[in-house]
């Protein structure tokens, strides 16, 4: 699709089809990097790795999203060198032999401004009825698995049947209105900013999960639901009592903390029983929780929260290893 997209928005003179080409490409590179990411990431934790691979998955969305962003800032040149060409012809040649725009010497003859041919609009639409159908298929398989991958890919197919459309129209309005060749081109920038708009919300999100941000709190109420449930069909489950649930995002994977207070008196070994119970809904109950880390605290001490695990300055190391003494 992509490389029928270039020949046709080079064969027929259209920006927009040409911006709308390198968006395809970026999402072929997308969808080959995804699946190398992905398939690396469902890898069970190993030594070297103890929290699991969901990380890599992570790495691998920035390159995509830092990707399509760099993209549509380009196609944006690219189609704003090319507007800059038929509204100001003159200085848009003075930049040309200044460097500003591409190389040292004059682009303007290499630039059509007579506008797209109508044939590229039969490959916009040939697009659009692809990416819908594309965007369907994968969403209902996305919401059967409930996986939020396939879903985002999904939603990266409507985009691209949304450019597509912008293609379309602008190439349409470039045929039927003569004097209207200049279309095309901002038909090529609204797609550059609808593609940088997606890389940089791509991006930020994949920032912050590398950042180690908490889940959503959809996933937090779905894991403190079926902590409940375990608790009610468990025997000692009325004396426990959910205090606090926090949690990580690894790629697909959903790392999650619970803390459970219990009174003080009871042993280990009654403990351990309720973690199994309540790691084993967890589990079995919420999609994606790879890890469920049980913190269990005194009922009677209500100021216990998941902030005492860190070390204050107060209780830090305030000497050099003992060790380095010893070197002397």
């Amino acid at each position: 699709m992509a490389i029928t997209k270039f020949i046709g928005g080079y064969v027929f003179h259209s920006q927009a089809l040409i911006a709308d080409a390198y968006h395809a490409l970026m999402d072929l590179v997308s969808d080959f990097l995804t699946l190398g990411t992905v398939a690396l990431s469902l890898k069970p934790p190993s030594e070297r790795f103890p929290n699991g691979y969901g990380k890599v998955e992570s790495i691998g969305a920035l390159g995509v999203s830092s990707l399509l962003l760099c993209g549509g800032v380009f196609m944006g040149l690219n189609a704003g060198q090319v507007l800059l060409s038929h509204c100001y012809p003159e200085l848009a040649e003075t930049l040309a032999h200044s460097g500003l725009l591409g190389h040292g010497h004059s682009h303007s003859h290499g630039i059509d401004v007579t506008g797209p041919s109508i044939h590229a609009a039969w490959l916009a639409g040939a697009s659009i009825i692809t990416k819908e159908w594309l965007y369907h298929a994968t969403m209902k398989v996305a919401e059967e698995r409930k996986s939020p991958v396939l879903a985002s890919n999904a939603i990266h197919h409507r985009i691209d049947s949304l450019t597509s459309i912008v293609a379309l129209f602008t190439i349409g309005g470039s045929y039927l209105f003569q004097d209207a060749s200049w279309l095309d081109p901002v038909g090529g920038l609204l797609i550059s900013l609808m593609v940088i708009k997606a890389g940089w919300g791509n991006t930020m999100t994949s920032l912050l999960e590398l950042a180690d941000t908490t889940v959503d709190d959809e996933i937090k109420t779905s894991v403190h639901n079926f902590a409940s449930e375990a608790l009610k069909a468990h025997e000692d489950g009325e004396q426990v009592i959910i205090r606090d649930i926090q949690g990580l995002k690894s790629g697909q994977n959903y790392l999650m903390e619970i803390e459970l207070a219990v009174p003080g008196e009871w042993a280990i070994t009654r403990s351990r029983a309720v973690e199994e119970a309540v790691r084993k809904n967890i589990g079995s109950g919420v999609r994606g929780v790879k890890r469920v880390r049980v913190r269990f605290v005194p009922t009677k001490q209500q100021e216990l929260t998941f902030s005492e695990e860190f070390i204050t300055p107060e209780y830090g190391a305030s000497q050099e290893p003992k060790e380095k003494e010893h070197k002397h």
